[in-house]
């Protein structure tokens, strides 16, 4: 670790908060947009239901991470982002599980 003087060590101090702004903003974003997804898949659940098709789809999965994974610049983020959305599709398949009990459940 290197030390700086202060003046410097100021300055990078408010380059770090600059950076945390920026994504405290987009995470706020990131999270509506999530939001959004979860109510897109709320509407896929109640369609696939209606023409008796099952939540899990690898092939859907597989095209979901192919359009996303091409947008990536390294190889770094090409693994992390793929990490990333895993989880995003996985919760999402059980979210849509849990919207599919519940809506069942609302019925009876």
């Amino acid at each position: 670790m290197t030390t700086l003087d202060p003046a410097n060590q100021e300055a990078c101090r408010i380059r770090l908060d600059d950076w945390r702004k920026k994504i405290d903003a987009i995470d706020l974003k990131l999270s509506a947009l999530l939001c959004e997804r979860l109510h897109c898949a709320e509407n896929i659940s109640a369609l696939k239901a209606e023409i008796g098709e099952q939540v899990l789809q690898p092939e859907r999965e597989k095209e979901v991470l192919d359009n996303v994974l091409g947008r990536t610049s390294s190889e770094l983020q090409t693994r992390t982002l793929e990490k990333i959305y895993r989880c995003i599709i996985e919760e999402t398949r059980l979210f849509q599980h849990e919207w599919k009990s519940r809506d069942r459940a609302d019925r009876v």
